[in-house]
């Protein structure tokens, strides 16, 4: 029986190197434009390299949501600590490097189960944390719950974003700045406005592992 072919180490630079250039080209070109030959040419390296490393496209793709999950958990995890727990949130709902890079793995994961499952997971657990934080901030807040609950607030919050982008991709336009301004609007009477400095620290954070 044969033994199973040898990878590379996970931590080799390499490998970092071709997950960069796999999330840029999705970023960019979109996941379909994804290939071995074309994150082998972005990342500079000799197109045999992809496949030390990964044995297959899935596996790239895995490991990219995989970093890219643990980079989401730390600042979402961050951000429900900040002083301004909503606004973090916000802004890192709608980061629009965030939120296109979500989009392709969610258009991804429509052929591919396995990925599927894992943003499923991933999406779950993150509105779950959210929730519990942002019920005990309403009530801090002096918000009626029958007003709006903490999973609802978590809810629009995330998918919002996600419809914009999906607009903007359109060049759709109508109701784009007057939802912005609502949402913002609310923000500011629980929360004032936003100390921009500190959001912009949180949203700069590199990848783990991965330089700035």
């Amino acid at each position: 029986m044969a033994s199973p072919r040898r990878l590379g180490a996970p931590d080799a630079k390499n490998r970092t190197v071709l997950l960069d250039a796999t999330e840029r080209l999705m970023v960019e070109q979109g996941y379909a434009a994804v290939s071995s030959r074309r994150v082998a040419e972005a990342a500079g390296l000799k197109p045999q390299l992809v496949h030390y490393y990964f044995r297959t496209m899935d596996e790239l793709f895995s490991a990219v949501f995989a970093r890219s999950a643990e980079r989401g958990i730390e600042i979402h995890t961050l951000a429900l600590r900040a002083p301004q727990p909503l606004w973090a949130l916000w802004r890192f709902s709608i980061d629009p490097a965030v939120t296109a890079l979500t989009m392709e793995f969610i258009a991804l994961a429509n052929h591919r189960k396995r990925l599927r499952t894992a943003i499923g997971h991933y999406a779950e657990r993150l509105r779950v944390d959210a929730a519990r934080v942002i019920e005990e901030l309403l009530t801090r807040y002096g918000v009626d719950p029958e007003e709006i609950s903490a999973v609802v607030a978590i809810t629009l919050m995330t998918s919002v974003s996600r419809v914009l982008i999906v607009e903007k991709s359109l060049d759709m336009n109508a109701g784009q700045t007057e939802t912005f301004e609502f949402v913002e609007s609310y923000l500011r009477k629980l929360e004032g406005e936003p100390c921009i400095d500190e959001l912009e620290a949180l949203m700069s954070m590199p990848f783990p592992n991965h330089p700035a």
